[in-house]
């Protein structure tokens, strides 16, 4: 793993490309070496280390044996085709002979993006051991553990008397159970979960108990949190006192000799936490103590000549340096000694590492603890490079090392490197055996194979006094030799000094589609039992970035490989679902078929387009692929309906497997399955009759006949380039001859080619973000710069249009602020407000007084407030405008105040806060008061921006100025239709009826000809008819009577009604010059639409179009920023080109919550140790950027709030939370609004996995379903209640449920969804039903975002089933399971009151409260409940229509049959199948169908009071149904074996 961790560490300290060499061409990763100045800024590639390459060759080297490389975890050591044997040695590292075209080496070839046949970009790692998950202990194993065992009575939360603290005991952790397994997981997890860190180790720690055993405690447990990604700092916030000298511990460790104190691998266990602390920044604690290792003063440890050098570059910096030198001259000999310490302690951290790779022998066995250290020591030095702040002076300090010169010469690797051109002059004048090369023109000494000729005869000690001369070494005194080989003397000139081939021409010449070699290749794309253990060789999204160009690089190697990962996933779905066999003829026959997948039956290259200049590959390459569609209509549609810009693969299958063989999922896929080639493609269209492409359009599609279809696809240029090259280079067979299978994807998961091209695009071109924008993107500066307060352009006077409902509504929403209007009259005093802020500069400082207080305090603290009257619109009704109704909170207000401002806008919303309602009204002022200017509304999902378009079309914004992008427009709750070409129909059905109110007009006028022929003609119409007979009547009436003002302003309300006609119509002529319904939404788009909506998915995949067409906007406003990957939510500012150099854009308003689910990452390796799940909303958070929190929700009744309300700054409940009826009525049925359900193993089973994460929980799952059956037959409609889970598995398994219990069944019906806690994110029901399935580890829902999200859906009522004894012990739970276990755990109902119910919530019921105590309990119940209820309901109809006694009989015997069988179903509880529920229902419904249309056929009348009612039903249910000891005992569940102590 080290190699690929060094190579990834070249690829982020250099900016280099290497040449491809012959015979196999490889592409390797470049990089950016733009380091800082001294100002802060990021220059120009100059990076002093230079030369370093950036990718890998073939490897030469030690091999590693299968321990060794299981080891190694997913980490990597690739190794080349005739080497593979090499594994298989005995356990040791060995050096190879040498053979042409396989330079390159273990430690380097993971770094690199080796150039694996789809690209260069990808980290390469070697081949790991089969991945192992980590299975997480039971509870009873748990239980069992010594460690256990003395938290019990040393630190658990729940104890209450604990024994007092003992050193002693922390000394026996360390060593029995942490040394002693060598570090396991296993044993980390038990303490960490245990509070083992909050309630033990930190809280007792202080000098004088420090000790090894102590540190190295303390590391563990931060080290664990930060792989479980829980918040691990959170207990040091605390009490922070003792941190420093804790700190300086962990420094002088990591320090110390192996072979002392502490060993290598608790050395590597101590370089893990300096990382962490290093990527912790942010925490002002970890800041503080950073930050004295990486300043200006760790020059120090610098050799003398290039100090100096260096502040010769920067005359500032000589002056800081004399500074800091005084300094230290007045400091007391110990306080220097130990800053001193603290400068060097990089520099010598990089030395001991030096010496530990040195110490690697060549051929000898060598232990994994180096391995494992020089891996994270590498990945130390790569987040240090990678961070602004760490970069701008440890740069220098590392190349001062030489650090990579001695990681390729050493045994673990060898290298081959690209660099920059060396200084000629400097050969010329000082090195008279350089004399022909300070002759030779530069093309002739910029690669390594010449820069190795000159300098290669050239003396060690020669070579010395070169490098010296550049400052590389310390000088060679007189009539000395040097201590240098000259191995390493030539590789550190020759590195620093190759040519560098240009990174965007990698990037351009890269295939975006991935092929069978990258998808499988786990080395590339890491697996999903990733553990969070290991380094691997892959980029980090952090806090900060170094240019833009680096973190678009950073986003696009990230986003490619997630998308990679994905597109494996589906390739495996879709291609085993088809069953591709072997037949008797050697070809392939297909036994299964596939919903995703079709067998292609031709496939052709119709167009192979010449290549641009100075390109080698085509522009274009088309192909046309011909399947048959013989299968189900709807899936018919689906094919047919793939639209322009869809992206396919094409699959070649040879399967090896005779016909009727069954697939293994556990066994390696492309074995099994004989899987060849994968390639890309984009469709462009499928063909009509004539073999035309039909486009998309308003027009409807053409029906055409059979089922053969043939799709037109765009081929990637690059990757058909390459194959071509292969085939007629190498003879190698031509892939394009071979397809037979085409698989598509969902369109929600496949916009990859877009991003990614996209984000190529962005790299190719000169991003233009603006100015106030650029620095809090990439993470330093100032982050409050960008607020409004602090802009420069803040604007004074806000007309606020209807956000105010009164004045009163006013001045409560500026608390401490002192409100003056304009009017005294309070009947004047009425909204619509224009308010005028006091607007300082937000640079600088406050002038003060003599007194030192503000002068303008009092000024600052007051608001000029002037009521204004909209001008009437028009004497009809419609013309009246659309008015807010909602009363905004303080905080919302100001959210809309900073929305409305220039700048950077960001409003973090919990659950309830109305945080689209507060979108809403920032869209419609901006659009008021900004009239000119154009919004962009970009959200996560369609579902949330068609709730955002509904609630704008509820304001006062005129409909022809709004557009919808996309195609989730097909969701909107409306007639009209808000697409492109929907508002192309729109304009041209409006432009109509104008013209025909200019008709109405012009007749009454007696104007003769055809005025409203065009909107041409109505324009001339207005002008000399309209507007000649309105100045006439102004100049008429002028000072006419008293009620002049009044008659005027309804007569100049009608004339602006007839302007707005013209004015509109005036917009509409354009449609009339363009004929296409393309042109004319391309209009509509650039020209007419004022809020402009799509989804972030969309603005990639159509970000070139929209820039083509000159499309511009001013502001940005994103909802659900925090559920919006980083790198989707930074494409949305650059869909438009800058004006003369500058982005116009002027606001940008963000609005999520970054405390409930981030956005989806499938693999776990991308998600965790790469941080690619963090938003660019909760990145900005965590930078410190200001945010509004919204402080009151309006959803959830106030007891359900405190479930999560723990997690915000002061939220509260809206005032009609406490007043409504249906907040304040308690839940009928059930005694709690909430409550925590403890279900124990049904049948000694708790959770299972039958497929990987595939989690589910019978016994919670039944008695999820039986509550649900319950509330329903009370009377609860099923609509209002969500069954949730927080696993798939559990889902599937309770939709089956319902489907056999109750799913067709008419009393009880569906649930609203049943779904998982992430799906259901950003949406609510009155009750909640949840499931957390686990009961041997907490999993997932440790993160407490997610526990957030699961607690804050249910408006009335939550009711959770869960292990409780697992869940209530975790720490990061607390909060919210100490109220859940403050309540009875087992579930309390009482079944004779009736829905709904008048009692108040809180009080004691008057029915009768029964106790469940258990899921068969629950189950039996719910049974006799139901058969009591078909069974008076069906003696009621009896009794209802006076039946013969002959059919009363009848009756009488089919209840004396359910009788015998509800005895048989008490008899078994625990057996009870509610499945007959169904059944039992089918001859007596029908039968009560059929009479309850008789009475009103015969006139019979029904009276209500003879209607039995659920509580008459539950009433007779009751007493029976309650389980008896005997019973009881019946049930009690066996414990599993594991389980048994």
């Amino acid at each position: 793993m080290f190699l690929s961790t060094l190579l990834f560490f070249r690829f982020e300290r250099t900016a280099k490309c290497p040449r491809p060499a012959p015979p196999r061409p490889r592409q390797h990763l470049p990089a950016a070496s733009l380091r800082p100045g001294p100002d802060g800024r990021v220059r120009s590639p100059s990076c002093p280390l230079g030369g370093a390459r950036a990718g890998g060759g073939s490897p030469r080297g030690p091999s590693l044996s299968p321990s060794a490389r299981a080891n190694f975890r997913s980490c990597s050591v690739p190794l080349p085709g005739d080497a593979r044997a090499a594994v298989r040695a005995p356990p040791s590292l060995r050096r190879p002979r040498r053979r042409a075209g396989r330079a390159g080496g273990l430690l380097l070839r993971g770094i690199g993006l080796t150039a694996a046949p789809g690209g260069p970009f990808l980290p390469t790692m070697a081949a790991p051991a089969q991945p192992k998950k980590i299975v997480a202990p039971t509870v009873s194993q748990i239980n069992a553990e010594f460690v256990t065992q003395l938290a019990c009575k040393y630190w658990a939360p729940h104890i209450k008397k604990k024994s007092p603290f003992d050193i002693k005991v922390i000394e026996d952790i360390y060593e029995k159970e942490i040394v002693k397994s060598r570090f396991a997981i296993r044993k980390i997890m038990l303490l960490e979960f245990s509070q083992y860190l909050e309630n033990y180790l930190w809280m007792n720690y202080s000098p004088e108990v420090s000790s090894k055993a102590y540190l190295m405690s303390i590391c563990c447990m931060v080290n664990e949190k930060f792989r479980e990604n829980v918040p691990a700092w959170e207990t040091f916030k605390k009490k922070p006192d003792h941190f420093p000298f804790f700190f300086k511990c962990i420094l002088k460790a990591a320090l110390a000799e192996t072979d002392g104190e502490f060993s290598l691998h608790e050395q590597t266990v101590l370089l893990l936490f300096l990382d962490h602390c290093f990527n912790s920044l942010e925490v002002d604690l970890i800041r503080s103590q950073v930050q004295q290792l990486i300043s200006l003063p760790m020059w120090m440890g610098l050799q003398p000549a290039r100090l100096e050098l260096e502040l010769k570059k920067t005359p500032k910096l000589r002056k800081f340096w004399n500074l800091i030198k005084k300094n230290d001259e007045k400091m007391d000999p110990e306080a220097r000694e130990q800053s001193f310490q603290e400068r060097r302690f990089l520099s010598q951290l990089i030395q001991k590492f030096i010496s530990v790779l040195k110490s690697v022998p060549l051929s000898e066995p060598v232990t994994m603890d180096k391995v494992h250290y020089c891996e994270r020591f590498i990945e130390l030095m790569i987040d240090l490079e990678a961070l602004l702040p760490t970069r701008r002076w440890f740069n220098t300090i590392l190349d001062d090392s030489h650090l990579l010169v001695h990681c390729y010469l050493s045994n673990l690797v060898h290298r081959e490197e690209d660099g920059h051109l060396f200084s000629q002059r400097a050969a010329f004048a000082h090195f008279p055996e350089l004399y022909d090369f300070a002759l030779s023109n530069v093309a002739e000494v910029d690669t390594r194979e010449s820069l190795v000729k000159f300098f290669g005869p050239l003396s060690s000690n020669t070579l010395h006094q070169v490098a010296s001369y550049l400052c590389l070494l310390p000088i060679l005194p007189k009539n000395e030799d040097t201590t240098f080989d000259k191995e390493f003397l030539l590789e550190l000139l020759v590195s620093r000094h190759e040519r560098r081939i240009s990174q965007i021409q990698q990037l351009n010449q890269m295939p975006l589609y991935p092929t069978e070699k990258i998808i499988w290749d786990e080395n590339i794309v890491p697996t999903e039992y990733y553990s969070g253990e290991g380094c691997l060789a892959l980029p980090k999204l952090n806090l900060q970035f170094l240019t833009l160009h680096d973190y678009l690089l950073r986003n696009f190697n990230l986003f490619r490989l997630e998308s990679t990962y994905e597109i494996r996933q589906d390739i495996e779905d879709s291609v085993s679902r088809m069953k591709p066999w072997q037949s008797e003829y050697g070809g392939v026959v297909f036994g299964g078929w596939a919903r995703m997948a079709q067998p292609i039956v031709a496939f052709t290259v119709v167009e192979v387009a010449k290549p641009n200049i100075g390109e080698n590959w085509p522009t274009r390459v088309r192909a046309d692929v011909t399947i048959n569609l013989n299968v189900r209509d709807h899936i018919k549609d689906e094919w047919e309906g793939l639209r322009k810009h869809d992206v396919c693969f094409l699959v070649t299958v040879r399967p090896t497997k005779p016909y009727g063989t069954k697939f293994d999922r556990r066994r390696p896929f492309i074995e099994q399955i004989g899987l060849v080639y994968v390639r890309g493609c984009e469709i462009q269209g499928m063909l009509d009759d004539k073999g035309r492409v039909i486009e998309d359009g308003p027009e409807p599609r053409p029906n055409l006949r059979g089922e053969s279809r043939t799709f037109r696809v765009f081929l990637d240029p690059n990757q058909y380039q390459q194959d071509m090259t292969n085939t007629i280079q190498n003879g190698a067979e031509d892939v394009y001859e071979t397809f037979n299978i085409i698989m598509r994807r969902k369109p929600k998961e496949n916009n990859f080619k877009a991003v990614l091209e996209t984000i190529r695009n962005l790299m190719n071109t000169d991003c233009v973000v603006p100015d106030w924008l650029h620095d809090i993107i990439l993470g330093y500066g100032d982050p409050s710069s960008a607020h409004y307060s602090k802009m420069p352009n803040q604007i004074a006077t806000l007309d606020f249009n209807d956000t105010f409902l009164s004045i009163e509504h006013l001045k409560t929403s500026f608390p401490g602020h002192n409100v003056k209007v304009t009017v005294d009259d309070p009947a004047l005093q009425i909204p619509p407000f224009r308010i005028t802020f006091p607007v300082r500069s937000g640079k600088g400082k406050k002038r003060k007084d003599v007194d030192g207080e503000d002068e303008d305090t009092e000024e600052a603290k007051t608001l000029i407030v002037e009521p204004h009257v909209i001008p009437n619109r028009g004497p009809y009704p419609y013309n009246q405008p659309k008015r807010n109704t909602i009363q905004f909170t303080h905080t919302q207000i100001e959210a809309i105040r900073a929305g409305m401002q220039p700048g950077l806008t960001m409003v973090v919303g919990p659950p309830g806060t109305g945080k689209t309602d507060v979108a809403v009204q920032i869209i419609s002022n901006i659009y008021h008061n900004f009239p000119e200017q154009r919004t962009l509304i970009v959200t996560h999902s369609n579902q949330a921006l068609n709730q955002l378009f509904e609630k704008i079309m509820a304001l006062d914004i005129d409909e022809r100025h709004l557009l919808r992008l996309g195609h989730g427009e097909e969701e909107l709750e409306t007639e009209k239709d808000f697409s492109r070409y929907g508002r192309v129909n729109y304009v041209l059905a409006r432009r109509i009826e104008l013209l025909e109110e200019v008709k109405r007009l012009q007749k009454s006028l007696g104007v003769p000809g055809d005025a409203s022929y065009t909107c041409e003609t109505a324009g001339y119409f207005f002008l000399y008819q309209v507007m000649s007979r309105w100045e006439e009547y102004i100049s008429k009436v002028k000072n006419k009577g008293r009620t002049y003002e009044e008659d005027m302003e309804i007569a100049e309300g009608c004339f602006r009604h007839i302007k707005k006609i013209f004015t509109q119509l005036e917009e509409f002529r354009a449609s009339e010059l363009l004929r296409s319904g393309l042109d004319r939404s391309k209009y509509l788009l650039v020209k007419e639409a004022k809020i402009i909506a799509m989804t972030c998915t969309h603005a990639a995949l159509k970000r070139h179009d929209l820039v083509k067409l000159g499309f511009k906007y001013d502001n940005i406003l994103m909802e659900e920023a925090a559920q919006i990957l980083e790198i989707e939510t930074f494409i949305p500012l650059l869909l438009q080109n800058p004006q003369d150099g500058f982005s116009r854009l002027k606001r940008w308003i963000m609005i999520g919550d970054h405390h409930q689910l981030p956005p989806v990452i499938k693999n776990m390796a991308f998600q965790k140790y790469s941080n690619m799940e963090q938003s660019l909303f909760t990145r900005f958070v965590r930078v410190g950027v200001p945010t509004v929190d919204l402080d009151a929700q309006g959803r959830a009744r106030a007891s359900l709030c405190n479930l999560y309300n723990w997690r915000y700054k002061n939220l509260g409940n809206l005032p009609h939370v406490q007043l409504l009826p249906e907040f304040s009525t308690a839940n009928a049925g059930l005694l709690y609004d909430f409550q925590l359900i403890n279900v124990e193993d049904f049948q000694g089973v708790g959770e299972s996995e039958p497929n990987p994460y595939f989690y589910q929980n019978l016994g919670e799952a039944e008695y999820v379903v039986a509550l649900f059956m319950y509330m329903c037959l009370l009377g609860y409609p099923a609509d209002k209640i969500s069954i949730l889970t927080t696993y798939n598995g559990q889902k599937h398994l309770i939709r089956d449920i319902i489907n056999r219990r109750c799913g067709s069944n008419p009393l009880i019906g569906r649930p609203n969804k049943v779904t998982t806690v992430d799906r259901f994110q950003g949406q609510q029901n009155d009750y909640i039903l949840l499931s957390l399935v686990r009961t041997r580890a907490v999993g997932h829902l440790r993160d407490v975002r997610r526990l957030v999200v699961a607690m804050s859906r249910a408006r009335l009522g939550l009711y959770i089933f869960a292990r409780v004894s697992l869940f209530q012990n975790c720490f990061e739970l607390t909060p919210a399971f100490s109220q859940l276990t403050a309540r009875p755990l087992h579930l309390h109902i009482i079944p004779t009151e009736p829905f709904p119910t008048s009692r108040k919530n809180g009080e004691r019921p008057s029915h009768e409260v029964q106790i469940i105590k258990n899921m068969p309990q629950m189950a039996n119940f719910v049974y006799n409940m139901y058969m009591h209820l078909i069974q008076t309901t069906h003696h009621y109809h009896q009794t209802l229509l006076q039946l013969p006694p002959a059919m009363v009989e009848e009756g009488e015997e089919v209840q004396s049959q359910e009788t015998e069988l509800e005895t048989e179903e008490e008899a078994n509880p625990a057996q009870a199948d509610l499945s007959s529920l169904t059944d039992a229902t089918s001859s007596q419904e029908s039968s009560a169908s059929q009479t309850e249309s008789t009475p009103n056929q015969t006139g019979a009348s029904s009276s209500p009071e003879a209607i039995p009612t659920t509580s008459d039903i539950t009433a007779t249910v009751a007493g029976p149904v309650t389980v008896p000891a005997e019973a009881n005992a019946s049930q009690a569940v066996t414990p599993a074996p594991e389980e048994t102590k």
